[in-house]
């Protein structure tokens, strides 16, 4: 499993000559209603073994979570179901809210 810096993601979604990565926000309910990134699909991280199919897998998914450890944990579930473009946001949204997007609350 890959590592992406916000910074690095924060580029990709800006580049338009490049399909948009699917952001698979694993936190719960409560938490991407408090601090998300626009576009973020959201699957807890407890349901994605029972709804891993709604995910392309074929698609480059970028995996997010508070401080990127439970992502981290989906990117190598994923990647054990044959996912082959995985990536972990290092640090989570906490990092995307500090280094890109100050206008996402940290909690």
């Amino acid at each position: 499993m890959q590592q992406l810096a916000p910074t690095a993601l924060a580029e990709r979604l800006a580049d338009a000559s490049r399909p948009a990565p699917v952001l698979l926000d694993v936190r719960e309910p409560w938490e991407v209603q408090t601090a998300a990134i626009a576009g973020s699909t959201s699957i807890p991280m407890s349901q994605i073994p029972a709804r891993s199919e709604e995910i392309d897998p074929d698609a480059e998914v970028v995996c997010i979570c508070h401080h990127g450890a439970r992502s981290a944990q989906v990117a190598m579930f994923l990647e054990s179901r044959g996912f082959t473009q995985v990536l972990n946001l290092s640090g989570g949204i906490d990092a995307w809210s500090r280094q890109v997007d100050p206008s996402v609350p940290t909690y």
